[in-house]
């Protein structure tokens, strides 16, 4: 079952990607929040069918057309012995300030939300340089 939403006409064709956000105060009484309200913050979503059906969007001030979206996998670092695919687990941003770290941007990076339950779809290959000395894999997850 695909997973719905609702987006601005701009923003509804597929292959747009974006981070879901959450609502804002104006979608506590929108009648429309059960359909559009569904994603997961802080998760990156491509859509894949625009639907035919459109409804008014308090929040963007415009039409919003219903669409279908999947989530997209993100790249992320994990300690070796947990980079295991079809394995879950909490990931978020480790405690790091080696910004010259070539992983810092999918390890501790500010894209990456605190906290989020992720699913391993592949590992690669090989360690992860990590500048503090922890081991690690990378891994594409959702």
């Amino acid at each position: 079952m695909a997973e719905i939403t609702l987006l601005a006409k701009a923003e509804a064709h597929e292959g747009f990607e974006f981070v879901y956000e959450g609502g804002g105060p104006v979608c506590r009484t929108c009648p429309y929040r059960h359909a559009c309200l569904t994603l997961d913050p802080g998760r990156k979503y491509v859509v894949t069918k625009v639907r035919s059906v459109s409804h008014p969007c308090a929040l963007q001030e415009s039409e919003a057309n219903v669409v279908e979206v999947k989530v997209v996998p993100r790249t992320l670092v994990v300690e070796a012995q947990t980079a295991v695919v079809g394995s879950s687990f909490d990931g978020g941003r480790f405690a790091c300030r080696r910004l010259d770290c070539p992983n810092w941007w999918v390890c501790a990076g500010p894209s990456l939300p605190p906290k989020q339950r992720y699913r391993i779809a592949s590992v690669e290959p090989g360690p992860a340089e990590c500048r503090i000395g922890r081991t690690l894999k990378r891994v594409e997850a959702v």
